[in-house]
């Protein structure tokens, strides 16, 4: 039997953080966010520029796969005490699917 060959994985992160303004991150997601990429997922999200932040838009039209362990994660990252407003763009069906298996979509706005 042949091995599978596999792409070899991008040194790019899987999420990378813009602040714009004082009260507003985004988060740009792009490739398989799957369960290997969990920890670089949730040290992205306690990263101290989105402490501040009130308002968080996620960015995923470049997302192909999210795993339901990092959509736990995302939902975490949202419901902390003391709060933030959730904007998802650009999601694929699949990862909106995933997204509302989380309950995602009960703190965030999932625009079409």
């Amino acid at each position: 039997m042949e091995a599978e060959s596999r792409p070899a994985a991008s040194s790019r992160p899987v999420v990378a953080i813009t602040t714009v303004g004082d009260d507003r991150a985004v988060l740009t997601f792009s490739g398989d966010l799957d369960a290997d990429k969990l920890r670089e997922l949730e040290e992205r999200l306690l990263d101290p520029r989105l402490r501040d932040a009130r308002e968080w838009v996620l960015e995923m039209s470049d997302l192909a796969h999210l795993d339901l362990a990092c959509a736990y994660a995302l939902l975490r990252a949202a419901t902390r005490p003391e709060g933030v407003a959730l904007t998802v763009r650009g999601a694929r069906r699949s990862v909106q699917r995933t997204l509302r298996h989380a309950d995602v979509d009960a703190v965030a706005v999932i625009e079409e």
